[in-house]
Formats: C-alpha cells, structure tokens, sequence
C-alpha cells in the first residue's frame, strides 16, 4: 500500500464506502463533502412540517446484498435493518381491491412457480419463462426486445419489480441491467431477496455510525468544501480547489472522486457520464398503520407504487416519475394518500404530510446511458471514480454504490507513488 493520503471527494454511500474500506486497510483518509451534511441520496432530516426525521426516500436493501451487509458490519449497524424472515412480497390492486402474496422459496430451485398459492395469481408456469429468456439476453438489448412487456406476470410483478429496480420505464430499460438484477436476486432463491428496510432511518443505519466509525479511527471529515477544480500535470493530479485555497498533492496522495454524473462531468469533462437521469417521488404522512400492515405493500393499478409501513409514518415512493415530479406537492400527496386509504382501509382525511422529489434521482437505465458509464479508473494514475452512475455492472441501487466505493478503494490503494 502506498503511503501519503486518500482524498474522498463526496460523502454519499460511495465516498463513505470508499473512506471505511481505505481506512480498514490502514490508510489515511481526509472525507470532503460539498453540503452541509452526509448521505447524498441516502439521508434522514427533521422535517419541520411533520415535526418527525424522515427519510429524503425509501431505499430497499435485498438480503442478498453482500457488499451493503459487509459495509453495515464494518460500522456496526447491521442490526438496523427490519424484515420478514422470508422472501415475501404482498401486493394490492387498487382498481379492483384483489390482494395476493407472492412467496418464493428460498433455494435456487424455483419450485414455488408450481404453487397457485406461492406465485402471481392468474399466471402460467411457462410465462415465468421470461426470466430465463431476460437472463439471456445480450447486454445491450432493450427489455421489450427480449420479452413481451404484457401479462399478468409482467404487471403483477416483472414490472413492479424492474421499475424499482431500474428506475426507468421498464420497457425501455436495459436488459443487461435487468438481468443482473435478476441473476443477484430470483436465480439465487427467495434467501438472496429478502427485503430489509432500515429502521427508523436511513441516517441511523447507513450515515451516522460510518461518520462515527470514520472519526474514532482518525480520518478527518470536512464538510461544506465544495470542490471547484482539478489541477493536473501529466498522467497525475496535482491539486484540489476549493472556495477557502487548494490542497497540494504529494506524490504518494491519491484521491477518489465519489460525486454525482454531472457534477463528475463538470470537473472532468472528457470523462463519459450519464446525461439522462429519472425521478423519483416520496410522499411521508404522519399517520400510525394499522395493526397487521405489512411493512412494504406493492400497489397496481394506482399512483403509489410502493408503500412503507413505519411505526410513527406511512411512507409512499414511486419511481420513474418524471410525468410526477412538476405536479403540485398538496394534489400529489392527496392522489398519494387516496391509494394508502384504499390499501389499508384508513380515513382518506389527507393527515399531516411531506412529499419529497429527486429529479436526479438515477442515470437512466437505458442500453444508450449504460454505454456512457465510467470505470473507476481513469487515465490518471492517483484518480479514481465512484459512484452508482460508475460501470458497476448494476443500475443505481445502494449495493452499487457500495460497490462503486469498495472498488475506488481497491484501486487507491494499489495504486503506485510516483
């Protein structure tokens, strides 16, 4: 390993990722983020309306997510995640009132699509054919060019399912992205997606004790430097500018540049990013569940597409919403809260509430935006990429940017002094 320091630019998943992994391997690792605070993406915040923290959205983790479960060990907060103990994933259509539960079985032989009660109602066991037909597909096909997008399989759970994965209209989407999901989830068995949601909040299960663990073990944090410029010379980088002067690298500093696509394409212009990203909307309502609500309830058929059942909220999250995200926040949460009423069979007095929008959400999950995904490594030797738009092999989840920051990692501390 090389000594000198690990510059981490970005406190989201990723640059935290990275900065735990470099510290872990006896680094020294300065975090610099540009806001006031960490997660990017993923964070929690005291909402002054609601008088509660919230999420800024609802991130699902799988069970199967091995580089997010060894990041929460590594900052001992793998017990903040809740769950079922099985693979389960109940669903509701709005339009007709039907609800059903699809149950897989945790070994990677399918056996549960040969069970009416375990798999989609209505379906057949050949249309679940699809899945082997997308795990074939070449990575730069559509979806729609490999399967028919129709079916009760596809509207009852491929899609569903695709869409939160992907966030992008799933027709549209790659099929590359999805079967890698696919391959990391279903092929696996129901053990390697159970779904886990931490618990209360994303802050307290992903950020805080990173923050905690980074500053116990010596790495300093900044906070509100936001990075203006690099200087390079040659096949190096020689300086960081920020508002209050420069950092002057040594030939043993490396740095790992963990920030979103377009602020990366800002700073490095000749480096390929995503240009096309989609949104995401979250609703949260102070309201109790009802006794018995699952934790996360699949919605077909309405506008809400996923609903959270916390103990002190009910939260809403519906992805690829860009024909959402200009719509105005009371008639959002109203539409919002009239699919959680007919779902758990509450007062549709609209209750205290909080909508929260990312139009940046994710790149687009699209073959033309995949093609545009940078790898850690660039052209400079003591510069490395992070980040869940990075050439992760997965779309813009947490466990890709888990991994976009182990990998950075990795590479950092391979990396050669001059």
């Amino acid at each position: 390993m090389s000594s000198g320091t690990v510059y981490v630019i970005g406190a989201g998943l990723s640059g935290l990722s990275a900065s735990i992994a470099l510290m872990k391997s006896g680094a020294r690792v300065v975090l610099i983020e540009g806001a006031g605070q960490a997660g990017g993406r993923c964070r929690s915040y005291r909402d002054p309306v609601l008088n509660q923290t919230i999420d800024n959205g609802n991130h699902l983790i799988l069970s199967g997510n091995h580089a997010t479960f060894n990041y929460l060990h590594a900052i001992g907060s793998a017990d903040r995640l809740a769950g079922p103990e099985q693979a389960r994933f109940p669903f509701m259509d709005v339009r007709t009132g039907a609800r059903w539960t699809v149950a897989p079985n945790d070994g990677p032989i399918a056996w549960w699509v040969l069970s009416p009660k375990r798999r989609v109602p209505a379906t057949s066991i050949g249309e679940y054919l699809a899945i082997a037909k997308l795990l074939a597909a070449p990575p730069d096909s559509r979806i729609d060019d490999v399967i028919g997008c129709r079916g009760n399989l596809w509207q009852r759970l491929l899609r569903p399912l695709l869409l939160a994965a992907l966030n992008t209209e799933p027709e549209a989407a790659s099929a590359g992205l999805a079967a890698a999901v696919l391959r990391e989830t279903l092929v696996k068995g129901g053990r390697a997606y159970r779904p886990r949601l931490a618990v209360p909040h994303l802050g307290s299960t992903f950020i805080d004790p990173a923050l905690e663990c980074l500053k116990r073990e010596g790495a300093e944090v900044r906070f509100g430097a936001r990075l203006r410029h690099i200087a390079f010379a040659g096949a190096r980088v020689t300086s960081l500018h920020f508002a209050d002067g420069p950092i002057t690298l040594s030939g043993s500093d490396r740095v790992v540049l963990a920030t979103p696509a377009w602020v990366t394409a800002d700073l490095l212009p000749d480096v390929h990013t995503p240009t096309a990203f989609r949104s995401i909307v979250n609703a949260h309502f102070t309201s109790v569940p009802p006794p018995g609500a699952p934790l996360m309830l699949g919605l077909i058929g309405g506008t809400a597409e996923w609903v959270f059942a916390f103990a002190d909220r009910i939260s809403v999250t519906v992805s690829g919403a860009d024909a959402l995200v200009d719509r105005e926040r009371e008639d959002l949460a109203k539409t919002l809260w009239c699919d959680v009423a007919a779902a758990h069979t509450v007062s549709p007095e609209l209750p205290p509430w909080q909508v929260v929008k990312e139009r940046r959400a994710t790149f687009a999950a699209t073959p033309e935006q995949g093609r545009r995904r940078a790898k850690a490594e660039t052209r400079w030797a003591n510069l490395f990429l992070a980040g869940d738009w990075t050439d992760t092999g997965l779309p813009a989840t947490i466990e890709g940017a888990v991994r976009s920051g182990n990998r950075a990692a990795e590479l950092a501390l391979r990396a050669p002094a001059r």
